[in-house]
C-alpha cells in the first residue's frame, strides 16, 4: 500500500490523462499540487505567469491550438476571478481547457472566510462544468470526468476547486493509469445521403465552416470534397485557418467586418452547408445577413452538439455529427452541379479583396501585410488580442494548410501576446507572430516576463495609434468631435521589449 498526500495523486493522474503543460500563477492553496510538480520536470512541466489573466489565455490557447486540454493553475478568489477572461474565451472558441482553483478548507465554507467564493455559482454560467472535489479519494474520478468532458461534444472549459484540505490528506488510492477515448459521432449513411441529395438539387451552394474540434484530417477531407465537386467556401469568424485559403474554392471569412464580397456571396446562396457552425453574432453580421428564424436560403446544420441545432436558425436538415467524421463521409460521394461560374465569380471576388490602395500614413500596412503574404512561413502561427489592428491579419492574409490562426471568439484584449507565448512553447522551432495593437498589448504585457523565463519569444508587432481604436471609431461615428476615454499616452515599447531581453525596433 503506497501512501500519497492528494497533491500527489492528482498529478500522478494528470500524467496519466496526457498532460503535458500547464500554466499558472502560485499560489498558498494549492501547494501540495506545486509539490507534486516538483519532480515531472520534462513530463509535465509548469509555466510560470504573472497574472492569472494571461495565464488562462494561455492555457485557452494551448487547448485550440493542440487539441488537448489546455491547463490553467490559479489559487483562490482573486486568482479565480482573474482567470475568469480565458475560461469565457475558451467556451466562445469551443478550446479545451480546464482550469484548477485552489480553495478553502472544506470545514470554514459558508463563512465568507478569506477569499472565499462559491465557484459552481460563479463559474456555471461560462464554462461547461463547474465542481469541487471534496473528497481526496474521488481525485482520480473527477479528473477523468473533467479531461473527458473537455474534449467531448463541443470542446470547451471546466473548472474544478481544490480545496487545500482534499489535496493536503493522505490516501491509498491509485492514480489513474489512461484516459477515455470518445469517439467523434456520425452521422447515419441515409442522413449523408439526404445531405447530398439536397446539395445536387441546388443552384448556387455554399458550405459555411468553422467551430472547434477540427483536425488536419477532417479539413483535408472538406477540402477534398469542396474541390471536387467546386463548392465555394467561407470561413466563419476567425476560423479562416482550418481551410487552406489558396484553394480554388475558398471564398473568404465571415467575421467581424465582413466584406461585401463575402456577404454577396452568402446572400446569394439558395443552400448553406454549416459545418461545426455556433451561428455568432459575427459571423451572421450581427444577425442581419440571414432571415430569422428560418432562412431564405436552404439550411443544412451539421453540429457535434444538438444543444447548437435550432438555436438560432431553424434548418431543413440538422444533423448532429463531429466535423471530422461528417466531412469524410462527404468526401466519399463528391456531388454536381451547373454552379461552375458562380462558383468562379466567389473565388474572383475573395482575390480582389487584396487589391487595396495604399493607406494614408508613413507606415503603410497594405504594404507591411503584402510583404508578410511573400515571405511568412508555411508553419507560420499567428495570433492576435482585440481590436481594429487585427483586421490586418484576420482579412489581408491568406492561410495555407499548415498555418494557424489564434484569436479570440470572444473579442478579448490582451489574448494575442499569452497565445504567442503558449504557441512558442508548444512549437519552439516554429515562427510565431502576435499582432496587438496598443491598448491590446498592455493588457498583458508583463507576460514578456513569461516569455523571458520559458525562453519562449515570439515576434510582437504592436500597431501604436495612441487610442483604444475601436472604440475610438464608434465614438466618432455615434458622439462625433467629443472624444472622451480613449486617447492613450504610451511607454516606449521598444525600451519596454529590450528590458525583457527581447530585440526591440520602431518602425517610423
Amino acid at each position: 500500500m503506497t501512501l500519497r498526500h492528494g497533491g500527489s495523486l492528482f498529478v500522478e493522474s494528470l500524467k496519466a490523462l496526457g498532460a503535458r503543460h500547464g500554466f499558472g500563477v502560485p499560489g498558498e492553496s494549492y501547494l501540495a499540487v506545486l509539490d507534486g510538480l516538483h519532480d515531472t520536470k520534462g513530463d509535465l512541466d509548469l509555466t510560470l505567469c504573472r497574472n492569472e489573466g494571461g495565464a488562462a489565455f494561455m492555457a485557452a490557447a494551448y487547448g485550440k491550438l493542440t487539441g488537448t486540454p489546455g491547463l490553467c493553475f490559479v489559487t483562490r478568489g482573486p486568482g479565480a476571478t482573474n482567470a475568469s477572461i480565458g475560461v469565457h474565451t475558451a467556451m466562445q472558441d469551443s478550446a479545451p481547457m480546464i482550469l484548477f482553483v485552489g480553495q478553502i478548507d472544506t470545514h470554514t465554507r459558508d463563512r465568507e472566510v478569506f477569499q472565499e467564493i462559491d465557484y459552481r455559482a460563479f463559474f456555471g454560467p461560462i464554462a461547461k462544468w463547474a465542481t469541487e472535489i471534496e473528497h481526496v479519494e474521488r481525485i482520480p474520478e473527477l479528473l477523468s470526468r473533467a479531461w473527458t468532458m473537455a474534449l467531448s461534444g463541443r470542446p470547451g472549459p471546466v473548472v474544478v476547486a481544490l480545496p487545500e484540505n482534499v489535496l493536503g490528506a493522505q490516501t491509498d488510492v491509485a492514480p489513474l493509469t489512461r484516459a477515455v477515448q470518445v469517439p467523434e459521432p456520425s452521422a447515419a449513411p441515409e442522413t449523408v445521403a439526404e445531405v447530398h441529395a439536397a446539395l445536387e438539387e441546388s443552384k448556387r451552394p455554399v458550405i459555411l465552416m468553422g467551430g472547434g474540434g477540427w483536425t488536419d484530417a477532417g479539413g483535408a477531407a472538406l477540402q477534398s470534397f469542396a474541390e471536387a465537386s467546386d463548392i465555394p467556401v467561407v470561413a466563419a469568424f476567425r476560423y479562416q485557418d482550418r481551410f487552406d485559403n489558396h484553394s480554388p474554392v475558398y471564398s473568404g471569412e465571415a467575421g467581424v467586418g465582413m466584406l461585401p464580397q463575402v456577404k454577396q456571396t452568402l446572400s446569394e446562396a439558395d443552400l448553406i452547408l454549416a459545418l461545426g457552425v455556433r451561428f455568432g453574432e459575427m459571423t451572421t453580421d450581427a444577425y442581419q445577413l440571414f432571415d430569422l428564424p428560418v432562412m431564405r436560403q436552404r439550411l443544412i446544420h451539421v453540429h457535434i452538439s444538438p444543444a447548437e441545432l435550432g438555436k438560432i436558425y431553424q434548418p431543413e436538415i440538422a444533423v448532429q455529427a463531429g466535423p471530422n467524421s461528417f466531412s469524410a463521409a462527404l468526401a466519399t460521394h463528391p456531388v454536381r452541379g451547373q454552379w461552375g461560374d458562380w462558383r468562379a465569380e466567389a473565388r474572383t471576388r475573395y482575390d480582389q479583396t487584396f487589391d487595396l490602395p495604399p493607406q494614408p500614413g508613413a507606415v503603410d500596412m497594405t504594404e507591411i501585410t503584402a510583404w508578410l503574404r511573400e515571405r511568412l512561413p508555411d508553419d507560420v502561427i499567428i495570433t492576435n488580442g482585440a481590436g481594429n489592428f487585427s483586421i490586418w491579419n484576420n482579412k489581408y492574409i491568406a492561410y495555407g494548410p499548415g498555418q494557424r490562426l489564434l484569436a479570440p471568439q470572444s473579442g478579448a484584449m490582451g489574448y494575442g501576446l499569452p497565445a504567442a507565448i503558449a504557441a512558442k512553447i508548444v512549437h519552439p522551432g516554429r515562427t510565431v507572430i502576435c499582432f496587438a495593437g496598443d491598448g491590446d498589448f498592455q493588457m498583458n504585457c508583463p507576460e514578456l516576463g513569461t516569455a523571458m523565463q520559458a525562453g519562449a519569444r515570439p515576434i510582437v508587432l504592436i500597431l501604436n495609434n495612441g487610442s483604444y481604436g475601436t472604440i475610438r471609431m464608434h465614438q466618432e461615428k455615434y458622439f462625433p468631435h467629443r472624444v472622451s476615454g480613449t486617447e492613450l499616452e504610451n511607454p516606449d515599447f521598444a525600451a519596454l521589449a529590450r528590458s525583457y531581453g527581447f530585440y526591440g525596433e520602431r518602425v517610423e
